[in-house]
């Protein structure tokens, strides 16, 4: 497959991006920061394909939001050269959705499906042919008189991106040739990532307070841009558009976040656990309840961070506060809880 430079992706603006604003996004696998692992091997396979001609194989990246998987699917549009078509799997509600994106690509096309998760399982069926045999099989009528017909498509590559890879059906996570996790960037790396961003906006951001930021940035780059973008409002509107330690550190507490990152969503999830369920075991659904959020929307943005930070704990019967997480909050552990957590008395 010979590379097309007339239909590499713009690089002026992404869906969704502001017009106007220039990308914080990186363009290069070479300039994207962190994920050390995941780009050593995607570079090899890359250049792999390349040299071969044909398109890189069917990727699957997974992992918490915000950690850059939709970057990477324009980057591996971009470093192969190919245009890149972008959907969602809520977004493909039926079969004849589906068939009509993959019949628009043309060849080495990357065909990129965020929440590949959430495809419904009939169009996740067109997938199959589609992936191993570049394939779409069409069935024509009903009853006794229907019939197959077989539509040849030209080779693509799916890249894939899910928070949840256990909700993968197996026969399609089987057919994803590349599969990559992307896990939390450490706070050196965040601060790299925050002052380069800040360079893309034209705002002055001191080291110590991009060292602060990322401390705060729940170890993922888009909390991290986001609250930059906010220290940036705070620094034009109170500040002297400067951002420092001090009205960092203001501008944080301000916004509510924590000097471990946690946000207002995160101390009333964990507090809610620990007055009104005694610490837990409690189901993920009276929790979620509870504060007036989606149960989704707490497993898949807040908890991994708190299980990672240990401030929570998963078991068979449900969450529970760790004692880590009571201490936080300035809470001591209840009593019945003390052997649960091997403790022998409460803090202070």
């Amino acid at each position: 497959m010979a590379r097309d430079d007339s239909r590499v992706v713009a690089p002026a603006l992404f869906p969704g991006e502001e017009p106007g604003e220039l990308s914080l996004r990186p363009r290069k696998l070479a300039e994207f920061p962190g994920q050390t692992r995941v780009k050593e091997q995607l570079a090899i396979f890359l250049e792999a394909a390349r040299s071969r001609g044909e398109p890189v194989d069917h990727i699957l990246f997974y992992g918490p939001p915000g950690l850059g998987k939709t970057t990477l699917a324009h980057i591996v549009a971009a470093e192969m050269g190919v245009q890149i078509r972008m959907t969602s799997g809520p977004a493909i509600e039926r079969a004849g959705d589906l068939a009509a994106i993959l019949t628009g690509l043309k060849e080495g096309d990357v065909l990129f499906i965020d929440e590949i998760h959430r495809l419904h399982p009939t169009v996740t069926e067109i997938l199959y042919p589609a992936m191993e045999d570049f394939a779409l099989d069409i069935v024509i009528g009903r009853g006794p008189g229907a019939r197959s017909l077989r539509l040849d498509l030209p080779p693509f590559t799916l890249v894939g991106a899910t928070t949840r890879p256990g909700s993968l059906g197996g026969p399609l996570r089987d057919r994803f040739g590349v599969v990559l996790h992307l896990a939390f960037y450490e706070p050196a790396e965040l601060e790299a990532i925050l002052l380069r961003s800040a360079g893309v906006l034209g705002v002055p951001l001191s080291p110590e307070a991009a060292a602060e930021v990322a401390r705060r940035s729940r170890g993922t780059p888009r909390v991290a841009n986001r609250l930059l973008r906010r220290l940036r409002d705070v620094a034009q509107v109170k500040g002297k558009g400067t951002i420092d330690l001090e009205l960092a550190r203001e501008a944080l507490s301000f916004l509510g976040v924590d000097h471990l990152g946690l946000d207002p969503v995160d101390r009333r999830l964990m507090e809610t656990i620990a007055r009104h369920y005694g610490g837990g075991p409690v189901g993920l659904e009276a929790v979620a309840a509870a504060i007036g959020e989606e149960a989704s929307t707490l497993e898949d943005v807040y908890e991994p961070y708190l299980l990672q930070k240990g401030l929570l704990r998963r078991t068979a019967r449900g969450r529970m506060l760790a004692p880590e997480g009571f201490r936080h909050l300035g809470l001591e552990i209840p009593a019945g809880q003390l052997g649960f957590f091997g403790e022998e008395e409460g803090p202070g």
